[in-house]
């Protein structure tokens, strides 16, 4: 059982056999669920939280329709089978409408029929979805923000009367307070070019510091989903309620204040076996973005695989900077714009909380100390995702030490070395233009004797 779980192991150890797991598969017929297992759901269940999607930006159509879209529409139709429903609430993404610069909370309609889209790519080959796929997303990024919104717009034409509501995270990180701080299991999102600057081998990023980072703990949108639950069984309305799950609104904090204080951070907070000193710039030109990544990325990349060919070793750098600068591509859509989502009924849902409740289930983004929170996401990366224990925290500061000296020295060769070089030329080119002057003299003095 993962990590995340240790905490509730060691304070109620017995509270892990209330759960009971089944088989399933979202992308099958039935959910890949069996008929004895239905049963049980149908009979036993109350309460549905639906966040199984594919959130892979690059995903081909095909899957992303399957999973999202029809996965969501088989789940609704076991739902109308729960006997004792009381709300279904689905996690959906505050980018779904992100071709809208201000998103409220509503469901908007969609560019296509949902259910025309399903059958598109049920006879559709590869090649053709692939083709197509360009023309239907339109002005979204990608197939996941597109199938997203197209699977809120089925929810609503397939619930029917089902209590149904809807939560929309923004940019998902790592933990603020529960069950442990900066716990966090994946690299999406930003997450994965923090990684690499920790480690020391990305330097340059295109994003615009003066727009809004609009990130949001995992642990608050939990919070927000399981009170969500509760209000809609509690208010048992026919109509589908929107929570927009964000902090830009609230409690904003710019990508450039985000990724200095996650530079900060990992200098304080430094990994064992850095290739080189962590640091990096924003830059929010395109072309000047692109010339520096091929100088600071790959051209130390392949330097570093033909000196892994050399002492027998596999190469691998080239193929960390080609995954590295594709996940940047696709960040670089929402590090570059601003949205304001509206979050009105996830304040209005707050403000009716007791306040134990609003203790227990924090989900108030004003209460984010972002200097504190992203101390505790370097923490996170450092033990959740690279698996360094903070014992060894004393070492990694000597390495970051030497690695500082060694970039020192490395600069200060670099100067050397270009200063003579330009000195070299200038004496070749000064040499060159007093031979050009002096063949121009002895043709004006030819000149004038004939």
């Amino acid at each position: 059982m993962t990590q995340l779980f240790n905490r509730i192991r060691k304070e109620q150890p017995l509270a892990v056999n209330k759960v009971i797991p089944i088989e399933g598969d979202i992308t099958r017929p039935d959910l890949g669920i069996s008929l004895s297992d239905q049963n049980v759901i149908t009979r036993m269940v109350s309460i549905v939280f639906h966040s199984a999607a594919t959130v892979r930006f690059d995903e081909v159509l095909k899957v992303s329709v399957k999973t999202n879209m029809v996965g969501t529409k088989q789940l609704v139709q076991l739902c109308h089978r729960i006997i004792k429903l009381e709300a279904l609430v689905h996690v959906s993404t505050a980018y779904c409408n992100c071709d809208r610069p201000e998103v409220d909370e509503v469901i908007y309609s969609p560019p296509y029929d949902p259910e025309h889209i399903i059958q598109c790519m049920e006879w559709m080959d590869d090649d053709l979805v692939n083709t197509v796929t360009p023309k239907l997303i339109g002005n979204r990024p990608n197939t996941y923000t597109f199938t997203k919104a197209l699977a809120e717009s089925m929810l609503m034409k397939e619930c029917g009367n089902l209590p149904v509501a809807i939560v929309r995270p923004s940019i998902i990180l790592s933990c603020a307070l529960e069950p442990e701080i900066g716990w966090l299991d994946n690299v999406n999102g930003p997450t994965v070019i923090i990684a690499a600057t920790a480690k020391g081998f990305f330097r340059t990023i295109l994003c615009h510091e003066d727009k809004k980072a609009d990130l949001i703990p995992v642990d608050m949108v939990t919070n927000l989903t399981i009170c969500v639950a509760w209000r809609t069984a509690i208010t048992k309305s026919d109509s589908i309620t929107v929570y927009n799950c964000s902090s830009g609104v609230q409690n904003p904090i710019t990508w450039k204040q985000f990724v200095d204080c996650c530079f900060r951070n990992i200098r304080k907070h430094p990994l064992e076996d850095m290739v080189w000193y962590p640091g990096g710039t924003i830059r929010s030109n395109s072309l000047v973005n692109s010339v520096c990544s091929t100088c600071m990325h790959f051209l130390p990349a392949h330097i570093i695989d033909i000196l892994s060919r050399v002492f027998g070793k596999k190469p691998f750098m080239v193929n960390i900077q080609t995954k590295l600068s594709k996940a940047s591509t696709f960040l670089k859509y929402f590090s570059t714009r601003q949205w304001h989502f509206n979050d009105d009924n996830t304040r209005e849902l707050s403000s009716i909380l007791s306040e134990d409740d609003k203790r227990i289930f924090l989900f108030d983004v004003r209460e984010i100390h972002w200097p504190t929170y992203i101390e505790s996401y370097i923490l996170g990366v450092r033990q959740f995702i690279f698996k360094e224990h903070p014992s060894s925290l004393p070492l990694a500061r000597k390495q970051l030490l030497k690695l500082l000296w060694i970039s020192w020295l490395a600069k200060f060769l670099a100067v050397v070395l270009l200063s003579h070089i330009l000195i070299r030329r200038s004496k070749l080119f000064s040499g060159m233009l007093f031979s050009m002057w002096d063949l121009v003299l002895r043709a004006s003095n030819m000149l004038s004797h004939v």
